[in-house]
């Protein structure tokens, strides 16, 4: 995919398209011509590299992995006007100190918080990466996002989604060594790892594969290092719907199977509690939980 951003009236066309079937109907919501629609589906074509569009009898229908992409449009269009309206009513200025979690800042946050700025011109954002997946304890942070089991004392905690794993890989994967069919297939591909091996113990046993000590693995120290690998197709990682959701959407990474565990913590957005109030703090936390909580719904379909 290229890196230029597409203008917002081809996304629109997109959005417009993908939720009513028809480039007449988008062209009347979108108070636009049925060519205006046609030429923005067309220009994305020209700056994704992939077709979004394909003929389908007298008109046009989505591509899957148009469809993905339109899913992934619908969000942050949905929270860019979202941020707008908010930020019309109330005028934010200043700076918000953000701490994350590595992967979650590179993997998601960093693909996401131009909508937020768009709402909030007059706020600086400022993001760092925490030393650890829990750690809350970097001075001079208003908000952190954490990865944990929810305790952190003296602190307002804010629940941002549970993480349910599954086997995620490059789509070339599929037509490799005979493919990922049942799941024992995994076994003929390097398995890749954060940290330790427990999430993909713990996927195989429930998939009824026997743990064998004679497969091939690679341990990584951070997720972002886990997702580069796998699409780059050098093995198959454990990821999630919401931080893989860019990679999925725009076709990077496929999930063979739809079997999914339960990770041990889950996402949090944290902050001491003298600071949970400031508007900064309270904008960005409505924002991310909204966001966040239509991902996973839209990738799905549901």
């Amino acid at each position: 995919m290229a890196d230029r951003i597409p203008p917002i009236h081809t996304l629109k066309a997109l959005d417009a398209f993908a939720r009513l079937g028809t480039v007449w109907q988008a062209a009347e919501a979108l108070g636009v011509t049925r060519s205006a629609v046609s030429h923005g589906l067309g220009l994305l074509r020209d700056i994704l590299g992939f077709d979004v569009v394909v003929r389908s009898g007298k008109g046009v229908a989505l591509t899957p992995r148009g469809r993905r992409y339109a899913a992934e449009v619908r969000i942050s269009l949905a929270a860019l006007e979202s941020a707008q309206r908010d930020g019309a009513r109330t005028v934010i200025e200043g700076v918000l100190r953000l701490s994350s979690t590595p992967g979650f800042a590179a993997m998601w946050l960093c693909n996401h918080i131009g909508s937020f700025s768009a709402g909030y011109p007059a706020l600086e954002v400022h993001i760092v990466t925490g030393r650890e997946l829990d750690d809350v304890s970097t001075g001079d942070i208003d908000a952190y996002i954490a990865f944990g089991d929810g305790n952190w004392p003296q602190h307002d905690v804010r629940h941002l989604y549970d993480v349910d794993f599954l086997p995620m890989c490059n789509p070339t994967l599929l037509n490799l060594r005979g493919g990922l069919v049942r799941p024992a297939d995994l076994l003929n591909f390097p398995l890749l790892h954060l940290r330790r091996p427990d999430d993909w113990n713990r996927w195989l046993a429930l998939n009824g594969v026997p743990l064998t000590e004679s497969r091939t693995s690679v341990t990584f120290s951070d997720m972002m290092l886990v997702q580069a690998a796998a699409m780059a197709g050098q093995g198959v990682m454990m990821g999630d719907e919401v931080t893989c959701g860019s990679a999925l959407a725009s076709g990077q990474l496929v999930a063979p199977y739809q079997s999914r565990i339960r990770a041990p913590g889950s996402y949090y957005l944290v902050s001491k509690r003298r600071r949970s109030a400031d508007p900064a703090v309270t904008a960005f936390g409505q924002w991310l939980q909204a966001l966040i909580g239509r991902v996973g719904t839209d990738l799905r379909g549901e």
